[in-house]
């Protein structure tokens, strides 16, 4: 019983270095990638908005859509980016991001002749991928929270991708708690995701953004 409970241990310590390893290597290779100004941000042609959902788990509207909405908003009016990709989640006829997105941005005065949407974004990975490989965008800016930015840059550089971030406004820490929590544990299927050598869902044809 006491071998059992060393084991326990033992796993248990692993997994809390494993954890903290994956967070401090992706917060660390990123830290010179991300900009919260619009006035430091360098050029890119295209910008990613990462997807998510414009409900919150409240009911309410989601405070991490609608700020990614507006750091968007702000970077193409600065004129640092000349096309947007909303890339998210279309899996199924009644949820559907991309599109969500793309009207926000419309409504902000965004043209629509500047935004591509992309419905196969079902994950960070899937986004960054297709990025380069259906929309040819080797070099981008990447929208989303501090947090998911981090994440993003890092799989863009394992990929071969030069992508930068532009951190949209984050939240509270109530708001955020489990989202906080998931983030945790996204990092470390990152590297799995890596090791593995996992690819997007679905690629596709190539689509020409100017």
């Amino acid at each position: 019983m006491k071998k059992f409970w060393i084991t326990i241990l033992l796993l248990g310590v692993s997994g809390i270095l494993a954890v903290v390893f994956c967070n401090e290597s992706i917060s660390r290779y990123s830290k010179d990638r991300l900009y919260d100004s619009v006035d430091e941000i360098p050029h890119r042609h295209a910008t990613v908005v990462l997807g998510t959902s414009p409900i919150g788990r409240s009911g309410g509207p989601n405070l991490y859509f609608i700020n990614r909405i507006e750091a968007c908003t702000d970077l193409y009016n600065a004129g640092k980016t000349d096309r947007i990709i909303v890339s998210g989640d279309n899996s199924v006829k009644e949820y559907n991001e991309p599109e969500a997105m793309r009207q926000a941005l419309i409504e902000k005065g965004i043209p629509a002749e500047v935004i591509f949407l992309d419905y196969a974004g079902f994950r960070t990975l899937d986004s960054v991928v297709r990025a380069k490989e259906v929309f040819g965008q080797s070099q981008f800016i990447i929208i989303s929270q501090k947090f998911h930015n981090e994440r993003a840059v890092f799989l863009a550089g394992k990929k071969g991708i030069d992508a930068i971030g532009y951190n949209a406004a984050g939240v509270d820490a109530y708001y955020g708690f489990l989202t906080s929590v998931r983030e945790k544990f996204a990092r470390c299927k990152v590297f799995i995701d890596l090791i593995i050598g996992k690819d997007p869902h679905f690629l596709g044809a190539p689509v020409n953004i100017g």
